[in-house]
């Protein structure tokens, strides 16, 4: 029994990571049937729609434009030592576009409106806000979810081609005006290198993103615990969540794309 204890407990942990997973799955899955069916919720929609997309405007912006600026700097450095300083337009443009610019974007939606989606429908559980709905015969699933994760699937691959022309640009600004490039043969290096299987991988990287970020919030939200307590632990839950979903996904979709 001693022995075969840590494997029992190994056991259960793994049983019930699966367990998880395929409840995930269910409901992601569910949110996408809700999605294709009617009714629709349009207003619902149109708020979703501005939280995740408009109001994340700024902090994708910011972050977006120190990030450029940071690698531009970063990889003149690293060229210096091989004298291969002139490519950096080019690894800018490259970064930004299929990793930097997607996942930076992902996870400050994570942090941002994963956060806000889950702390919102576990108050309305607790409230019992939620008990009401299905007592006026609205679906949860329909009117709550469906509406934020179609704004996520819409809305982050936007946010995801904005962050990387934001974050080109950071790269622009930095490289002309401190690292002695010319703007006309940065602008050309960074059009010439670029290549559109680049933004396709970027824009569907964000719309897989913005699934995970979406549909993390709202189930972890929807089975937060009771209380203030609970709320909390839904909170922090559904961003820890989203967080490592979306390097787990980012992983799998270079790979895909590396490899096709």
């Amino acid at each position: 029994m001693i022995l075969t204890a840590p494997l029992a407990a190994l056991g259960r942990w793994v049983l019930a990571a699966l367990a998880s997973v395929g409840r995930v799955t269910l409901f992601a899955l569910d949110a996408l049937s809700h999605i294709l069916r009617p009714p629709f919720y349009p207003r619902e929609f149109l708020n979703a729609l501005m939280n995740i997309g408009w109001f994340s405007l700024p902090v994708v912006g910011l972050t977006a434009i120190f990030t450029g600026g940071a690698l531009a700097l970063q990889i003149y450095a690293g060229g210096q030592r091989f004298s291969a300083e002139a490519v950096v337009p080019q690894i800018v443009a490259i970064g930004m576009v299929r990793e930097l610019g997607p996942v930076l974007v992902g996870l400050m939606v994570a942090a941002r409106v994963t956060s806000s989606i889950a702390a919102e429908i576990a108050t309305m559980k607790v409230t019992e806000q939620i008990d009401a709905l299905v007592t006026l015969s609205t679906h949860p699933m329909k009117y709550l979810t469906a509406p934020r994760v179609l704004a996520g699937l819409i809305t982050v691959p936007v946010l995801v081609g904005v962050g990387d022309v934001i974050g080109i640009w950071g790269g622009f600004l930095v490289g002309t005006g401190q690292l002695g490039f010319a703007p006309g043969t940065y602008i050309k290096n960074t059009w010439d290198f670029l290549e559109m299987a680049d933004v396709v991988s970027s824009l569907v990287k964000g719309a897989a993103f913005g699934g995970i970020a979406t549909v993390m919030g709202c189930y972890h939200g929807m089975q937060s615990g009771r209380g203030a307590q609970g709320v909390g632990r839904a909170t922090k839950t559904s961003v820890a969540a989203a967080a490592v979903l979306i390097l787990a996904a980012n992983f799998l979709l270079t790979n895909l794309f590396f490899t096709s």
